[in-house]
Order: C-alpha cells, then sequence, then structure tokens
C-alpha cells in the first residue's frame, strides 16, 4: 500500500499544539506559492535558497529574485536565506552520473545534497523542522523524497515535516497563484542535464517527432 505523505503532514500539524519555525527549501517561487499557503497558518516559516543545481548564476539570481518578490508581497515567510551560487557542490555531488537520466540516481544526489544542507541549517539555527518544495512537482517522486528527507533528519538530529504537497490540488493552485502574482515559471528544473533535455523534447515536437 502506498504511504500518504500528504495525510502524514495533516497528522505532524494535528500534533503541533503550538506554532513551530519551519525551514522550508524552495527550489523557485512558483513552487514555493501553494505549499507557503498551505503551512504559514501553523509555522513560522524562513525560506532557504540553497540551489547550487542552477545552471548559471542568472537563473540563480532570477528565481532568488522571484521568490523574494513573492515573500514581500505575500507576508507568508519571515525570511529568505540564501548561501550563494557554487555550482561546485553539485558536479561534485553527481560525478559519474551525468549520463543518467532525468528522475534517476543524478537526480536523488542532488535531492540529498539540498536536503542535507538544509537540515544542517535549521539544526544550526534553532528550526523545529525542515521540508522542501519539491514534492509540489508532478515530476518529483514524493516517496524519494520522504525517504532521503527522514534519513537525513535521523542523521543531522532534526526533525523532517513529511509531505506530498501536490495532492489536493497543490500543484494546480501553484500555477494559479503564480500567474497571480506573475511570476517568472521555469520549464525545466534549473540544472543544464533538465535544459538541455527539456530543449531537445521541444525540437522533437517541433520537427513532428515522438
Amino acid at each position: 500500500m502506498k504511504e500518504n505523505f500528504d495525510l502524514k503532514t495533516q497528522e505532524t500539524i494535528a500534533t503541533l499544539g503550538e506554532r513551530k519555525r519551519l525551514l522550508l527549501h524552495v527550489c523557485c517561487a512558483p513552487c514555493s506559492t501553494s505549499v507557503l499557503e498551505r503551512l504559514q497558518p501553523y509555522f513560522d516559516i524562513g525560506i532557504y535558497f540553497y540551489n547550487p543545481n542552477m545552471d548559471s548564476q542568472t537563473e540563480f539570481d532570477r528565481r532568488l529574485t522571484e521568490a523574494r518578490r513573492l515573500i514581500q508581497r505575500t507576508g507568508l515567510a519571515k525570511e529568505v536565506i540564501e548561501t550563494g551560487y557554487d555550482s561546485q557542490d553539485f558536479f561534485e555531488a553527481i560525478q559519474g552520473l551525468e549520463k543518467e537520466k532525468e528522475g534517476g540516481l543524478r537526480c536523488q544526489k542532488c535531492f540529498a545534497l539540498r536536503l542535507t544542507a538544509s537540515a544542517r541549517y535549521a539544526k544550526t539555527h534553532g528550526f523545529d523542522f525542515f521540508t522542501t518544495t519539491l514534492t509540489v512537482s508532478p515530476r518529483k517522486d514524493a516517496r524519494i523524497l520522504n525517504q532521503l528527507g527522514n534519513e537525513i533528519a535521523k542523521r543531522e538530529g532534526v526533525a523532517f515535516l513529511p509531505s506530498d504537497f501536490k495532492k489536493r490540488s497543490g500543484y494546480l493552485r501553484s500555477v494559479q497563484l503564480s500567474k497571480e502574482h506573475d511570476l517568472y515559471r521555469q520549464d525545466y528544473c534549473g540544472c543544464i542535464f533538465s535544459k538541455a533535455e527539456r530543449l531537445s523534447q521541444l525540437k522533437n515536437k517541433t520537427e513532428g517527432k515522438d
């Protein structure tokens, strides 16, 4: 039987008793919209923008700017924390997996890299929980993300908030809110590999290939 990670989110929230501090790893502003809307009533949220997988400084800066603009407009988070752009972290983490397909082991290494950094920051700075917006995407496997999150939480000594934010129309809501806030919406995860795959898909579509 498949685990219901969205239900686990609700069950965890039901046991809180009082507002807690949550460090939310954010990959981009559009993915954070519906997640913030869902979590803000229960948590004081810090946005953690650690994304060394971005294919360029330009892409990193554009997504960070949009995340800051969203928070300024909505007030759904207490702060936006960013660690600067250093793609070396990403390339070291996925070394030898450059030819893996999207969604494979390379992506898992990237998830683990970003979740580990998030957990360590949360632990060091007194957050009660950490989690990520990544599960709002239909292209991301919530089971893998939650498994990694729980493993990292145990290792780093800080609680992980389970999630599957795409459930209960979370992804559709993120699209709606992104349009309302006129956010930049990218069509690839951010890394050079996903960008190349997306460009190949668009080329094949233009040429009438499957």
